[in-house]
């Protein structure tokens, strides 16, 4: 049973993680009806940017962790607005139901090229800001550093849609995200509430990879791998629910982790491709996303 609830509770860090960039999937897709397929890209680069102001790597350590943190944030934000500016955008422009497809894979592959180069191939250790002592909860052995994740991506979605709710721009992100036509005709600039999006989007997976490093091997392909995780939990949960994100991911990060346990770790991925599959087949709007209806 103890085994049990620490497999439980090292899914639910690993599922928050995925939580955390799948909202940022939805982030970009309500605003544009686009997603960035480079964000576990921009979830590595987060971690790696990171590593260099608090690690030994560059001469470090420059900082702390938590003087770190709103600077791979401010990062984050700055990529995502570059995605959208360089490799977005002009899709939308002309647009093109596929060109933002294949730009968004396209600068994927140049910061994981870019990283290579500055980084290295090689998996690097990201330095953990707790204590590496595990604490007992229930009679499991839980690292402090995962509670840590699950506190700050609940944190995280959580301040996003208080700002969505409460701030004048937040507003004018759900009007965008309800009818962009409308919402330009009273007045709001679309085409920066999408990149603003793009940039909080970014941000959030910059933000991710800060949480995660210090659990796991941080270099230039970790990206690759959570990005998609994510992507399934997104369509898992619906890419229209903030609350799908956050089950999707639980579900797939406990799956996982169960599944590498008792199974082997050479099947633990396949759970959750066939729950995804399923859903495909049962309800392709996601658990808790919402069918749209679109005028012909």
């Amino acid at each position: 049973m103890d085994i049990f609830l620490q497999l439980v509770f090292s899914g639910i860090a690993l599922g928050m993680i995925y939580a955390v960039i799948a909202f940022g999937y939805q982030l970009t897709f309500a605003t544009s009806g686009t997603l960035n397929f480079g964000q576990g890209e921009a979830l590595m680069l987060g971690a790696l940017v990171g590593l260099s102001l608090v690690g030994t790597i560059h001469g470090g350590p420059y900082m702390s962790y938590l003087l770190m943190v709103p600077l791979v944030i401010v990062f984050g934000a700055l990529q995502g607005a570059f995605v959208e500016w360089i490799g977005v955008r002009p899709a939308i422009k002309i647009k093109s139901e596929f060109g933002w497809i294949m730009s968004t894979i396209a600068l994927a592959i140049i910061f994981k090229n870019v990283a290579e180069n500055i980084w290295g191939k090689d998996d690097l250790t990201f330095p953990s800001p707790l204590s590496a002592k595990p604490l007992t909860v229930l009679g499991a052995n839980v690292q402090p550093m995962q509670i840590a994740v699950v506190v700050g991506a609940l944190a995280m979605m959580l301040a996003v849609e208080l700002f969505n709710r409460y701030s004048i721009y937040g507003k004018a992100v759900v009007a965008t995200a309800n009818d962009r036509d409308a919402a330009g005709l009273m007045g709001i600039n679309t085409r920066l509430v999408i990149t603003f999006s793009y940039a909080l989007s970014s941000a959030t997976a910059a933000f991710a990879g800060v949480l995660v490093a210090p659990l796991t091997l941080t270099g230039a392909t970790m990206g690759a791998s959570l990005g998609l995780k994510a992507f399934a939990v997104a369509i898992i949960g619906g890419l229209t629910s903030g609350v799908g994100a956050i089950v999707g991911g639980l579900i797939l990060g406990i799956a996982e982790t169960a599944t590498g346990y008792y199974i082997s770790t050479g099947y633990k991925e396949v759970p959750g491709l066939v729950l995804l599959l399923l859903v495909l087949a049962v309800k392709p709007s996601g658990l808790f996303g919402k069918t749209a209806i679109k005028k012909v």
